[in-house]
């Protein structure tokens, strides 16, 4: 597959700026890979399609405040600070991007809060963008990190940036299963699940695993070579506990549905899976790199949002999907409204 067949024209008044009302009353499109039928519904009907002992595999990942601006020393220059990971807890380092790029040189320092109150220094350039900062504080860690992250605003993706962010997105940009820190962007699929559709989800014997994928800017990263062989992803941090492995083994061993939520959970799971297709046990890190033709082996039907043109998250969709499918189903999206990106609606592909 080339990049080019992952283009499509989407204007921009279809990424969605603003979640819907309810998380669960976003618009939902079915679509059955084996037929290539769609429905229309509304996303707290997703249940509709699932049974008892079926699992759902959700990425409890928690996105923190990783978006900066500060003022370059001496010129009062601004810069967005990104940030992307923490490298040393007693040394204060950080790994980040800053934009512009090209003003900030190795020994410039830094300064953010209205009154400077938190002070870095670069001591390392990575790559054209990437820097590591020293940020300069006395105080303990859990004190460093509050003031930290109190400077910090909820990481919008760059289709969304050129509105303001809100209150609301604090807790929006975040699903309410969300429990371990170190995601610079939300896993979209995620956001649409509502404590009361878990309830019902629950009370019908549905299973819930969760694992730990912390999506990072990678997923967003401008692919810059048309054969796709030859791309290369961030690497992420996961993991996937025991819990996990045997609700998801018990599943596939019973023949009941394994829905894996988002391309995260996807890639996930797909970068632990032993030689007899079960999913096993995994602390450490992932470049996973999914496109079509892809054969998967745990998952049998899929949650995602839907995505922007030439991105990877679209890659994996129809590399689970079918190519042709799942751009069937991105035309009708169009037709119809759907909206698209982060706030946007969702798609459940199911083979049965």
């Amino acid at each position: 597959m080339k990049l080019s067949q992952f283009n499509f024209r989407l204007p921009a008044d279809r990424i969605a700026q603003h979640p819907a009302e309810y998380r669960d009353e976003s618009r939902l499109m079915v679509l059955h890979k084996k037929t290539g039928e769609i429905e229309h519904k509304v996303f707290k009907e997703i249940l509709q399609y699932f049974d008892d002992k079926d699992v759902f595999v959700f990425n409890d990942t928690k996105v923190f405040p990783a978006r900066l601006y500060g003022n370059k020393e001496k010129t009062g220059a601004r810069i967005e600070v990104f940030l992307l990971r923490e490298l040393n807890e007693d040394q204060r380092l950080w790994d980040v991007l800053v934009d512009p790029a090209r003003k900030i040189r190795i020994g410039n320092k830094l300064y953010f809060g209205e009154d400077d109150s938190m002070v870095a220094e670069v001591i390392d350039n990575t790559t054209s963008r990437g820097r590591t900062l020293r940020f300069l504080y006395d105080g303990p860690h859990d004190e460093f990190k509050k003031a930290l992250y109190a400077l910090g605003e909820t990481p919008l993706p760059h289709s969304m940036i050129h509105r303001p962010v809100e209150p609301e997105d604090a807790e929006r940009f975040q699903s309410i299963f969300a429990r371990n820190e170190g995601a610079v962007t939300a896993p979209t699929a995620n956001l649409h699940f509502s404590r009361e559709l878990m309830k019902r989800m629950e009370i019908k014997g549905i299973d819930f695993a969760f694992i730990t994928l912390h999506a990072g800017l990678g997923n967003f990263r401008e692919i810059d070579v048309e054969d796709l062989t030859k791309h290369k992803t961030d690497s992420e941090q996961m993991f996937i506990d025991s819990e996990a492995v045997n609700l998801v083994n018990r599943a596939r061993d019973t023949n009941h549905q394994i829905c894996a939520v988002g391309t995260t959970v996807m890639r996930a799971m797909e970068s632990a899976v032993n030689t007899e297709g079960h999913l096993k046990e995994f602390e450490g890190w992932t470049n996973k790199f999914i496109f079509p033709p892809y054969e998967f082996t745990v998952a049998n039907s899929m949650v995602s949002n839907f995505h922007m043109p030439l991105s990877t998250l679209l890659m994996v969709v129809t590399a689970f999907g079918g190519y042709e499918e799942v751009m069937n189903a991105y035309d009708v999206a169009l037709r119809e409204g759907y909206r698209f990106g982060t706030y946007g609606d969702a798609m459940l592909i199911t083979d049965r």
